[in-house]
């Protein structure tokens, strides 16, 4: 049985589901994944908690059936957070060098520095600062500016915030669960960690992920975060739009969404038909897979519209070299990266997360993007929890780090 200090877990609190993805620490420094556990999502919409013991049940189911898999017992997670709460603002700190070059004080009075210049409402929290580029004495483009010689030191950061309520929201129902909450994090910053490559980041690339209740889209460049959204639209207007054009269940439109949904008529081949269950005791009618695809279209081309847009509004249209990387249960749709080619007129794949090992086969799959990258992030941090002395005794910190040191009176 794996020690408890060498586990990880990544709590994905999704609209439709919510996944719970245990990770063991390997000596090489890797990650193992040894369990995981699913259930459906009953006290969420657009990503945020509407209720929140119906959110607690269904943690608790997808948690046992990730502790059962993995023969560990759970006690803490990294847990993320969306909705169209999330918003994003980009600010500039300068401090002084104390010394001839630049130390990690440095470094982190200049992050400070500028997370302090963000003008954040009082009902919102910083959930984020994610530096984008230094600058050495004015030299612009410097990336890790530590040891370089100067007087002054400039950083431009990504600062992201979310509604109070929607974070307290989220800790509570996971408390309520009988778990702590070691940190949260952006869901489009985790799936990013899982679905795309360095050279991709250095080039230029949207990743976007398709949620059943949200997409969430994350622009870097030059290997850093340059913007990020969290947009109210996803699988579950699919959904809805299929319910209402067949004339049946949310249900049984889920399910001929999953089995028979095409995102383009141009790509449907052949007549193939499809018998639709009626809502009461009427006859089932039958449809074809033309017609399916008729009503799924124009519900994709507007989720991939507004994502044009932001990517228009951020000022970053015709920078995006690498394309589009799109991924979440929703991207399996069929014709989805045909889909955003021909909105975005971006080059698009469709990302499955990696970087980890153990049961890679499970959660090879795009629903499990942002899971996989909540434990990479959790392991990119490991370090500085250990240094911030927040593990204790084997066991992961019962106090969010980073994030909750800053806004733990909220709490």
């Amino acid at each position: 049985m794996p020690k408890r200090d060498q586990i990880l877990v990544g709590l994905d609190i999704g609209t439709t589901k919510i996944c719970a993805i245990v990770a063991e620490m390997t000596d090489a420094g890797g990650l193992s994944i040894i369990g995981v556990g699913m259930s459906p999502s009953r006290g969420l919409r657009k990503g945020v908690v509407v209720d929140i013991e119906s959110t607690v049940e269904s943690i608790k189911k997808a948690v046992e059936e990730a502790e059962l898999m993995a023969a560990v017992q759970i006690n803490s997670v990294y847990t993320g957070i969306a909705g169209s709460h999330i918003a994003a603002e980009n600010c500039k700190g300068v401090v002084a060098l104390k010394r001839a070059e630049v130390t990690r004080e440095d470094i982190h009075r200049a992050i400070e520095s500028a997370r302090t210049l963000a003008v954040i409402p009082q009902e919102r929290r910083i959930l984020h600062v994610l530096p984008r580029e230094f600058m050495v004495d004015g030299q612009e483009g410097v990336r890790e500016p530590l040891g370089l010689s100067g007087n002054r030191l400039e950083v431009n950061v990504h600062v992201i915030t979310g509604a109070v309520t929607s974070a307290q929201n989220i800790v509570k129902s996971v408390n309520r669960a009988g778990l702590d909450v070691v940190d949260i994090i952006l869901q489009p910053l985790a799936s990013s960690e899982a679905v795309l490559s360095q050279e991709e980041r250095e080039l230029g690339v949207v990743m976007v992920d398709l949620g059943g209740g949200t997409t969430d889209l994350a622009i870097f460049l030059d290997g850093s975060i340059r913007h990020s959204a969290v947009l109210p639209i996803g699988g579950q207007n699919l959904t809805k739009d299929l319910a209402i054009g067949l004339l049946t269940s949310q249900t049984e439109a889920e399910r001929i969404k999953t089995q028979h949904g095409i995102s383009r008529t141009e790509l449907v081949s052949g007549h193939q038909v499809v018998q639709v269950p009626s809502v009461g005791d009427r006859p089932p009618r039958t449809f074809s897979r033309r017609d399916i695809a008729e009503i799924l279209e124009p519900r994709v081309d507007e989720m991939f519209e507004l994502v044009r847009r932001e990517i228009t509004r951020a000022g970053y249209e015709g920078m995006l070299g690498a394309g589009v990387v799109i991924t979440g249960g929703t991207s399996l749709l069929e014709g989805m990266p045909d889909a955003a080619e021909k909105v975005l007129n971006l080059p698009a794949r469709r990302g499955l997360p990696s970087g980890v090992g153990g049961l890679r086969d499970i959660v090879g799959h795009p629903s499990h993007s942002t899971g996989v990258g909540l434990l990479l992030h959790a392991r990119r941090h490991v370090d500085e929890l250990e240094t911030a002395g927040l593990r204790n005794g084997g066991t992961w910190a019962k106090k969010m780090f980073g994030w909750t040191k800053r806004v733990l009176e909220v709490f």
